[in-house]
């Protein structure tokens, strides 16, 4: 990959989780809902390690988060 892409993907990581905490959800919680671990959940928020994250699962997240896919890449 290269670091243009890691740092987009770090970038949605960050705003997944700015959002996640801004409803007041722990990652489990919102890993549970997504339908995914933990440690997945903990992986795509994590600045420091880029995780891909399938179209559906990105989806899921916005629609728990309940907010639009476009918002997580502001």
């Amino acid at each position: 990959m290269s670091k243009e892409y890691d740092a987009r993907l770090q970038r949605l990581g960050i705003k997944i989780s700015d959002c996640r905490k801004s409803k007041g959800m722990t990652q489990a919680q919102l890993a549970e809902a997504v339908g995914i671990s933990r440690t997945h959940m903990s992986n795509i928020e994590a600045p420091q390690m880029p995780t891909q994250v399938s179209v559906e699962t990105l989806l899921t997240i916005a629609d728990e988060l309940e907010t639009s896919i476009d918002e997580l890449f502001r």
